[in-house]
C-alpha cells in the first residue's frame, strides 16, 4: 500500500453538502475549540485543497457503508479502510484536479495537520491519544508509536495480552474493536513518486505480502509487548522460525551450542543439516554449566539455542547464568520458551538476547493455527527479517487473527492449565501405577528451586512414566476418555500422547532410550477443562491397567 496524497474530497451523492465525520469522543471538545484550517466541527470542507493520509485517518459514520456501492461493500467487509477509500464516496462524477506530489517534507508535515484536529497543550497527556493519530501514510502504523510496554494503565500481562498493538494503536485504521484480516497478496503505490520516495527511504510503506502485513505487524507489536522485546517476527511455524535463526545468526564454519532434551525436529535440523553449511554443535545436559563453560572456551560459539523448559522432560536452563557465561564469549542466547510462554517466563528480562515460541501451542491456544514467532533486540530480529524475506515461511494473515484473538485470553488459560497441571502432578507423583512424573513445580524435579526463581507458573505439560511396558502404557492411554490422542499441546483440549510412539516410533528402542525416551513416557497436556473431570479421567484409566 503506497504512500501517496489524496486526489479528491469526499462528498456527499445527495446535496452540495461536505461529508461529516464522526469525531473521536476524546478529542472532539478539542476540535470544536481550536478546529484546524479546513475543518470545521468535524466536517471537511470540500473547498480546502488537501493531501495526505490515503485513509484520511477519519472516523466514518456507522451508515457509511450502507451507502457505498456493492462492489466497495464487498471490498470493505475484507480488508476495510484499506479498500473502503479506494471507492468512491459519490455517484456523480466531480470535477477535482489531483493535488501535486509533494516533498516527503511537505508531505510529513500536512499529513500531521491533516490528522490532529486540534493543538494539544503541554499540559496534556500524549500517551492518552489515540495512536491513529500518529500513523503513516498508508494508514499502517510502522513507527512512532505510544509504548505499550510503558503503559501504566496496562500493568497486567493479561491486560497486555489483550490490548498491545491495538487498544493504543494499530496498523488498520477502523472503529472495530477487532482488528481486520487485510487479505492481499502485494499493496500498490499511486504513482511512481510515491514508489521512488518507499524506495530511496523517504516514506515507508508494505510492499509485498511476504514482507509484512498490517494484520500479522498488530500481532508482533503485542507479543513484543508481552515479551518485553524490541521487535517480533512472525513466521509460518515454529520449526520455521527456529531454522531461519540459526542460518540467519550463525555463520558457515560456526559452532553452536545446545542440549540433550529438546523437540526431535530441532535436533535433526542441528545434526543433520547445519553440518552440510560447515556449522558444528556441542550438545550438553541443560544443567551443565561447566559443558558449557568448555564448549565456549574450546570453540568460537556464536549461538547457544535451547528450550526453558524441554521437551518433554521439562528440564529447565538457568537463564541467567548461562546468558552471562555466554555473553562474556560474544555468543547470542536464544530461548524456546514454547512451554513457558511470556506469561510464566521472561527470557529477554533474565538475559537472553532472544525468544522463540511455537505460537501454534499456547499463544493461539486453540489447536487451529501454525505459527512461529522470533522476538528480540531490534537489530536481531532485522538480521533474521531479512533472511526471512529470502526463504518465504510467511504467516498468512488469517493465521494472524486468530491468534490475536487466542492470545486475549491466553492469561485466563494458563491461569487454569498451571493450576491443572500442578495439581495433576502432585496426584501422579502419589499414584502407585505412576513410576515417575516430570514437572518443574513439584519439589523432586531437578531444577524445582531454578523454576521458582525464574519462572511464575510452571506450565500445562507434566509427562511421567507408567509403572509398566509398552503395551501397559498403550492401555492406559486408550482408556482415557477426556484428551485426545495427537501431537502437540497447549490448546483448549487436554491431548496426550507416548512419545516412544507419537515421536520415535522409527527408531529402535535402544536408539530411544538414548535420549531417555522409554516405551512407558506419557506427556499430558491440560486443556481447560474441569480440574475434577480431568482428575477422575486419569484416575479411572490408571485403574485399568
Amino acid at each position: 500500500m503506497g504512500v501517496y496524497t489524496c486526489p479528491r474530497v469526499f462528498t456527499s451523492s445527495s446535496s452540495s453538502s461536505t461529508f461529516c465525520c464522526r469525531h473521536h469522543p476524546d478529542l472532539a471538545t478539542r476540535a470544536a475549540v481550536n478546529p484546524r484550517p479546513g475543518f470545521a466541527a468535524g466536517r471537511v470542507d470540500s473547498t480546502t485543497p488537501f493531501h495526505g493520509l490515503s485513509s484520511l485517518i477519519l472516523r466514518f459514520p456507522p451508515n457509511f457503508v450502507r451507502q457505498l456501492s456493492t462492489k466497495a461493500r464487498r471490498n470493505c467487509s475484507n480488508i476495510g479502510v484499506a479498500q473502503i477509500v479506494a471507492a468512491s464516496w459519490s455517484t456523480k462524477d466531480s470535477d477535482l484536479s489531483a493535488v501535486p506530489a509533494a516533498s516527503a517534507v511537505d508531505a510529513a508535515t500536512a499529513a500531521a495537520d491533516l490528522v490532529v484536529p486540534a493543538q494539544i497543550g503541554p499540559e496534556d497527556d500524549l500517551a492518552a491519544v489515540d495512536a491513529e493519530y500518529a500513523v503513516f501514510g498508508n494508514g499502517v502504523q510502522l513507527g512512532g508509536l505510544p509504548d505499550l510496554k510503558d503503559a501504566s494503565f496496562l500493568s497486567s500481562d493479561g491486560s497486555i495480552a489483550i490490548h498491545a498493538g491495538e487498544r493504543l494503536g494499530r496498523g488498520i485504521v477502523t472503529d472495530a474493536i477487532t482488528t481486520p484480516v487485510v487479505n492481499t497478496s502485494a499493496y500498490f503505490f499511486k504513482k511512481t513518486a510515491d514508489l521512488l520516495d518507499f524506495k530511496e527511504k523517504r516514506a515507508t510503506s508494505f510492499e509485498y505480502g511476504r514482507y509484512g502485513n498490517p494484520t500479522t505487524v498488530v500481532l508482533e507489536e503485542k507479543i513484543s509487548a508481552l515479551e518485553g522485546a524490541e521487535s517480533t517476527l512472525m513466521l509460518a511455524s515454529g520449526m520455521c522460525a527456529s531454522t531461519v535463526l540459526l542460518m540467519a545468526l550463525v555463520p558457515a564454519g560456526g559452532h553452536i551450542v545446545t542440549t540433550t532434551d529438546c523437540y526431535r525436529k530441532t535436533r535433526i535440523f542441528i545434526e543433520t543439516i547445519l553440518p552440510k553449511m560447515g556449522i558444528m554443535a556441542t550438545i550438553i545436559d541443560p544443567a551443565d554449566v561447566e559443558a558449557l563453560e568448555t564448549a565456549l572456551n574450546e570453540n568460537k560459539v556464536s549461538l547457544f539455542f535451547t528450550e526453558s523448559p524441554t521437551n518433554p522432560f521439562l528440564r529447565c536452563v538457568d537463564i541467567k547464568l548461562v546468558s552471562d557465561l555466554c555473553h562474556s564469549k560474544g555468543a547470542v542466547v536464544c530461548i524456546d520458551g514454547t512451554f513457558a510462554t511470556p506469561m510464566n517466563q521472561k527470557a529477554l528480562a533474565l538475559g537472553a538476547d532472544l525468544v522463540v515460541h511455537s505460537a501454534t501451542k499456547y499463544l493461539a491456544g486453540h489447536n487451529d493455527v501454525l505459527a512461529g514467532c522470533i522476538s528480540g533486540s531490534m537489530k536481531l530480529v532485522s538480521e533474521i527479517r531479512i533472511l526471512h524475506h529470502i526463504l518465504g515461511g510467511a504467516l498468512n494473515p488469517n493465521a494472524a487473527y486468530l491468534i490475536i484473538r487466542g492470545m486475549k485470553t491466553l492469561h485466563i488459560r494458563i491461569q487454569q492449565q498451571n493450576s491443572t497441571a500442578l495439581r495433576m502432578a502432585k496426584i501422579l507423583e502419589a499414584h502407585p501405577k505412576v513410576a515417575h512424573v516430570y514437572y518443574p513445580g513439584l519439589p523432586s524435579h531437578p531444577e524445582h528451586e531454578l523454576a521458582k526463581r525464574q519462572m511464575t507458573g510452571f506450565g500445562g505439560v507434566v509427562s511421567f512414566e507408567i509403572d509398566g511396558d509398552l503395551k501397559r502404557t498403550i492401555k492406559f492411554i486408550d482408556a482415557l476418555k477426556i484428551p485426545y490422542i495427537a501431537p502437540s499441546f497447549g490448546g483448549c483440549e487436554s491431548i496426550v500422547d507416548q512419545p516412544a510412539i507419537m515421536s520415535y516410533w522409527d527408531l529402535s528402542q535402544s536408539d530411544r532410550l538414548k535420549y531417555g525416551i522409554k516405551d512407558n513416557l506419557v506427556r499430558f497436556s491440560s486443556g481447560i477443562e474441569d480440574f475434577n473431570d480431568l482428575k477422575a479421567d486419569i484416575l479411572q484409566a490408571l485403574e485399568k491397567i
